[in-house]
């Protein structure tokens, strides 16, 4: 009997995905273990295996369908197995005067035109379609969808894009955060001549090596040591019980732009590791974010988040943060400043900092210190070298 696959349960609570791409079409032969599709997952593309062998029968969920945990998203025919001896859902009745009253009106259109439809974000409801019979044609999707992104409302004209993909994750996630959170920023600012020069120094070397030095694994050390003292900003919130989670590993979400949005791969275990260390890893998992061939477990685990908008500009911020995290710091933009150093007015290297933290599970007192430590390490370098756990 021909075997109904549906997506599976792939774990960290994970209910749906997005279709990304079909790797099968329908009459294609298949393996046992062979990836089938790709779905869109938590910020990941996940490559879903084959659960059998056989012939692909029906594909059930057209590319960018939202496909829930449970529904089926192909029917594999086995050895020996016909189509026709798999039930097929039957059109809806059309007489001749239109579609009989107790049933909705069926859209006439191909699969390709449906999949083009779901590429474009167009409706097919929507369009009247030009094809015979009234079908709906490619030339019918393109229209209706250069019609719908170029548009006019009273005030002028104006463009949509479908929320989809990595977008549509990325704004769940945050709206997740903004509505579970009770979110508030504390802003400082630090005085990072010292590390600026330690960088300097030790950065040509590593680059002959082949490696990147950036100042975020420094920025990981320095919130590693102030989590220590400060462990209720490494931490989440068991809702359903009214618990603080306090971890006792140290794992890193680090904010990384991508040509489709922003991706959070996660340093696992940073206290653990050697400045080096942490920026060959920050370089790998952000070449793998951005060609999107990241994996799931490489973006999940994280404990507290690191976000660095000064690379591109930016000073302060109010950083979303990444929930269940419970803080986010993010670093601005290092410029050359007035400061004043043991009396006297210098030019120093000046980092603004934008600390967000879950009022819920500490106080600004405890946050304002937590902040006022990571400064400490940042202007004080060597003291990430002497302070051990």
């Amino acid at each position: 009997m021909p075997f109904d696959f549906v997506l599976p349960d792939l774990g960290e609570g994970i209910t749906e995905g997005e279709i990304r791409k079909w790797l099968v079409k329908e009459g294609n032969a298949i393996e046992e273990h062979q990836t089938v599709l790709e779905i869109e997952t938590d910020k990941a593309v996940v490559e879903v295996p084959s659960p059998k062998k056989g012939t692909v029968l029906k594909i059930n969920k057209e590319e960018g369908d939202i496909a829930k945990v449970g529904e089926v998203l192909m029917t594999i025919a086995e050895a020996g197995e016909k189509a026709e001896e798999h039930p097929v859902e039957k059109p809806k009745s059309v007489s001749v005067v239109g579609v009989l009253p107790e049933e909705e009106e069926e859209v006439l259109a191909t699969p390709s035109v449906r999949a083009l439809a779901k590429e474009l974000g167009v409706k097919l409801e929507s369009i009247k379609g030009s094809g015979p019979g009234g079908s709906i044609t490619k030339e019918d999707v393109a229209d209706a969808s250069e019609k719908e992104k170029k548009t006019e409302d009273q005030f002028g004209a104006m463009e949509r894009m479908p929320l989809k993909g990595l977008r549509r994750t990325i704004a769940k996630n945050l709206l997740t955060a903004q509505k579970t959170t009770a979110s508030v920023t504390g802003m400082d600012e630090a005085d990072i001549t010292e590390l600026w020069n330690l960088r300097e120094k030790e950065k040509k070397p590593i680059q002959e090596k082949g490696m990147h030095l950036t100042f975020m694994p420094f920025f990981i050390k320095a919130v590693y040591h102030a989590l220590l003292e400060h462990p209720l900003l490494n931490a989440s919130i068991d809702d359903e019980r009214e618990d603080i989670i306090i971890k006792k590993y140290y794992n890193f979400g680090i904010a990384v732009d991508t040509p489709e949005g922003l991706m959070v791969p996660v340093v696992k275990d940073a206290g653990k590791k050697t400045i080096l260390e942490l920026a060959i890893e920050i370089q790998n998992l952000g070449q793998k974010a951005r060609e999107r061939k990241i994996k799931l477990e490489e973006i999940k685990g994280s404990t507290f988040t690191i976000t660095n908008y000064g690379h591109f500009g930016g000073w302060f911020a109010t950083p979303i943060i990444n929930y269940p995290d419970v803080a986010i710091l993010g670093t601005g933009k290092i410029s050359d400043k007035p400061w004043v150093k043991d009396g006297q007015i210098v030019i120093r290297k000046i980092l603004p900092l934008s600390l967000t933290f879950d009022h819920r599970v500490t106080d600004g007192v405890d946050a304002s210190k937590f902040l006022t430590k990571v400064i400490q390490y940042l202007e004080d370098p060597a003291l990430l070298f002497i302070e051990s756990a």
